[in-house]
């Protein structure tokens, strides 16, 4: 009887877990696709009215107009009326690293300790979250996973949102390393009595030296070629060789041309800045050393007291009209679940004074740049992934974002998710009253 009652316990629980598992991943595509008709946003700026996109084996073959007399390949879809888009990339998000906030086990976000270039989300990332899942229907198909905390957080990778586990999701393993840079100014502690205003932080000199002492430490370790195996700065070699890049996570006009600076007399060079408020005034040095600038979600309140009060919404277009590389990033409150209100973000931002098609670039092509995947995503170019969605309307306004069709290297994955089945299990409630 006890054997029975367990074996039927195990039976449920196993029921169970398939019910509330994430959708199983799609399969490797075997037949060609031709989507035609549909307003093609290429993500470079360029715009193909009444389209033709064909693509095989993962791959795009053909990126034209659908008035062209051209043998369509494969299952053919008609998106007359309808918009195509490359996948969305978020940057800087921790997609995966963290199930619920307030169970310590599902969190990988941070690790223990200041100094971690080695700790490398790849291997924490969790491809069945049902966080992650979700970020689909809104055509969110890519992200780059980075660790929070500490001075060196850790490595980031470049995943895409539809696979069995970390080997089958990851796009660009350690694209980059992420550091928080410390801030000249602090304020008192009011509860303790101190003036809450801000003043200069007197341990600021003494914070960089730190940073800049670990990496010295690191160079001289790699040129000295010692027997005695040090993980941190083994995993700092790519930051000096070039082949990868350094996230600065820092605002302030100050702090960041400490940071550039001090990461050039290094010798890294390879540097995105993050977040990056004051970045305009500091235009010339980015622009000269080709430093992009990966900038926050635009519906949040301006950082600084004397700030306008729509500056926050302006941001995009002040970096832009310096001439600076923009790339949208999601680190902030509630980051993961708000990920999915990426094109949103940037639509705002499109509100606010740059053209639709610059906004679409900054979570597109821009993205795909600063990461190092403009390779293999970012645009609708032949020879790249068939990484791509069709939209009823604009995907930058949450009333068009409906996707009908979306794929990652050309497998259709499926759209449907716990939050897509809750919608119509509830719709359907109302409508029976």
């Amino acid at each position: 009887m006890k054997n029975k009652f367990i074996y039927s316990l195990l039976c449920f629980l196993f029921v169970l877990g398939n019910i509330t598992a994430q959708q199983t991943p799609a399969p490797k595509q075997t037949t060609a696709f031709s989507i035609e008709g549909a307003t093609a946003h290429l993500g470079n700026g360029n715009v193909i009215e009444n389209s033709l996109i064909m693509f095989a084996d993962g791959k795009i073959t053909f990126v034209g107009s659908n008035m062209m007399r051209i043998a369509r390949q494969g299952t053919i879809i008609n998106a007359t009326g309808k918009h195509i888009y490359p996948g969305f990339i978020a940057a800087n998000a921790s997609l995966g690293l963290v199930e619920i906030d307030a169970v310590r086990a599902t969190d990988d976000e941070d690790e223990v300790g200041s100094m971690l270039p080695h700790i490398r989300s790849l291997i924490a990332y969790n491809a069945e979250s049902k966080v992650v899942e979700s970020m689909r229907p809104n055509g969110v198909l890519m992200g780059q996973i980075t660790p929070r905390g500490g001075t060196i957080s850790g490595t980031s990778s470049v995943m895409q949102f539809d696979a069995w586990n970390w080997e089958d999701a990851a796009i660009k393993m350690d694209d980059a390393i992420h550091m928080n840079w410390p801030t000249s100014l602090t304020r008192g502690r009011w509860w303790l009595g101190e003036d809450p205003a801000l003043k200069e932080d007197k341990k600021y000199a003494e914070n960089i030296t730190k940073i800049t002492d670990f990496f010295a430490d690191a160079k001289r370790y790699l040129e000295n070629k010692s027997s005695t195996k040090n993980l941190p700065f083994v995993a700092t070699k790519g930051l000096f060789n070039g082949s990868q890049k350094i996230f600065i996570h820092v605002s302030g006009e100050r702090e960041i041309t400490d940071a550039v600076n001090s990461c050039k007399k290094l010798g890294i060079n390879n540097i995105v800045i993050v977040h990056g408020q004051g970045a305009e005034n500091v235009a010339d040095l980015l622009l000269k050393n080709n430093i992009p600038v990966v900038i926050e979600r635009s519906h949040r309140i301006p950082n600084g007291e004397d700030d306008d009060y729509d500056l926050s919404y302006r941001n995009a277009k002040i970096l832009l009209d310096k001439g600076i590389t923009v790339g949208l990033g999601m680190e902030g409150q509630m980051e993961r679940m708000n990920t999915r209100n990426l094109p949103f973000y940037a639509g705002t931002y499109a509100a606010f004074g740059i053209e639709k098609e610059e906004a679409l670039k900054m979570i597109t092509s821009n993205n795909a740049k600063i990461l190092g995947i403009d390779n293999l995503v970012g645009t609708l170019e032949v020879g790249k992934d068939a990484t791509l969605f069709v939209s009823e309307g604009d995907a930058l306004d949450m009333r068009g974002n409906i996707l009908t069709e979306a794929f990652i290297k050309g497998r259709k994955i499926s759209l449907e998710t716990h939050q897509t089945k809750l919608w119509q299990r509830y719709s359907n409630k109302y409508k029976s009253k």
